[in-house]
């Protein structure tokens, strides 16, 4: 048997064809520049932070990124499921902003409302929703008191409301004595607010006269046990920011309490106020410590 002759055979091999083209050059054309524009505002969105302002943030910029993403998809005829994918999470990206931006135009506050959520509410993190319901306990209203008029007189007024000064000053006195003032974005009425259970009623016990011509926001007391009840994050935030308040007054108390021999009053230890001056001597002596002679066991 012969050997097969290759040569008039001709057996070729052909090159094999590569599945995935090399690169030669980089594209130059409208659909790259909006590729790497999409890329650039996905990243700015990813860098939003927490919070309703951090998520409006980034669907915002996911928004325009998906929209630049679907134009791309759309420039090349070869991409259809990734126009169709782009698309889709563009249209849901935007329903959100849309949503967002319609709870944004909710949560919009009077100037009055807007400074004491910065002043008080905002440090704290309360968030606007939260906001909106404190708001709502008063009906949006702004209340006003004219000059050498009273807030409540000693002994008269019923405590049935909690209230924050916004602008001007109230007097404080007690037996026609002066206190302290009361200042913007300050409550009126914290220690008899918290002196108080839900289902107690008592009187103030001091008269609020205003110096100059001022504006605050009132809380009634039934409706806003009502709201804590609802919501008992509200609860707590009243809780600090009140019992805040009423620590300040203590302090700023103190500072202007003295005794006879000069000695400042810690308005903290109530005993001290109260005692006549010979009972104060008697319980500086009582607190003094004995000191024993050298010769003594």
């Amino acid at each position: 048997m012969e050997p097969p002759d290759f040569e008039t055979m001709n057996f070729t091999v052909a090159p094999e064809v590569s599945a995935y083209p090399v690169c030669k050059e980089w594209k130059e054309g409208a659909e790259g520049s909006v590729f790497h524009l999409a890329n650039i505002f996905l990243f700015l969105g990813f860098m939003g932070g927490s919070g309703f302002y951090g998520l409006f943030y980034l669907f915002t910029f996911l928004t325009l990124g998906f929209f630049c993403s679907t134009l791309w998809s759309w420039s090349d005829s070869c991409t259809t499921d990734s126009f169709l994918w782009s698309f889709v999470i563009f249209a849901v990206c935007l329903v959100q902003v849309l949503h967002m931006s319609y709870r944004l135009r909710s949560f919009s506050f009077d100037k009055d409302f807007q400074e004491l959520y910065s002043c008080m509410f905002k440090r704290l993190g309360v968030s606007l929703s939260h906001f909106g319901k404190i708001v709502a306990c008063c009906d949006g209203e702004v209340q006003t008191l004219e000059k050498d008029h009273c807030f409540a007189v000693e002994g008269k007024t019923a405590i049935d409301k909690l209230s924050v000064l916004l602008s001007g000053r109230i007097r404080v006195t007690v037996n026609g004595e002066f206190l302290h003032y009361i200042y913007p974005f300050q409550f009126l009425d914290s220690p008899e607010w918290d002196s108080l259970q839900p289902s107690e009623e008592g009187v103030f016990q001091v008269t609020l006269r205003a110096d100059k011509p001022c504006r605050y926001v009132a809380w009634r007391r039934k409706k806003l046990y009502l709201l804590f009840a609802k919501h008992r994050y509200i609860a707590k935030i009243f809780a600090l920011v009140v019992r805040n308040d009423i620590a300040e007054k203590l302090y700023s108390l103190s500072d202007k309490t003295f005794d006879r021999y000069g000695h400042r009053y810690d308005l903290r230890l109530p005993c001290y106020p109260h005692m006549p001056g010979t009972e104060i001597e008697r319980a500086d002596d009582h607190l003094q410590v004995p000191v024993q002679s050298r010769g003594s066991p």
